[in-house]
């Protein structure tokens, strides 16, 4: 489970990460580089491109919340306090 959340938080990050950069901002952004980004979404893309990235920003928080709690699980399970358990793991790696 911990690995698909993993997964799951890396693509939402990436998304949010592009969905940032095409937003227009004072200068323009992406969106005067990419030129048909309007075209595409039509005259409102700025609204739905900041509700898409709140959106997206939602999921993001969830998601980090929901790794640390189930890191946490996954560590009084092995018996172990979080300190150790990743010292463990630092050891299992080298």
């Amino acid at each position: 489970m911990y690995k698909i959340v993993l997964i799951f938080h890396i693509i939402v990050a990436i998304t949010l990460i592009g969905m940032i950069l095409i937003q227009r901002g004072r200068s323009g952004g992406l969106v005067e580089a990419l030129g048909g980004v309007e075209s595409i979404f039509g005259t409102k893309t700025n609204s739905l491109l900041v509700k898409f990235t709140v959106v997206l920003t939602v999921i993001f928080f969830l998601t980090s919340i929901s790794l640390a709690y189930l890191y946490k699980a996954k560590a009084q399970e092995e018996g172990k306090s979080l300190i150790e358990a990743e010292e463990q793991t630092g050891q299992k790696q080298q």
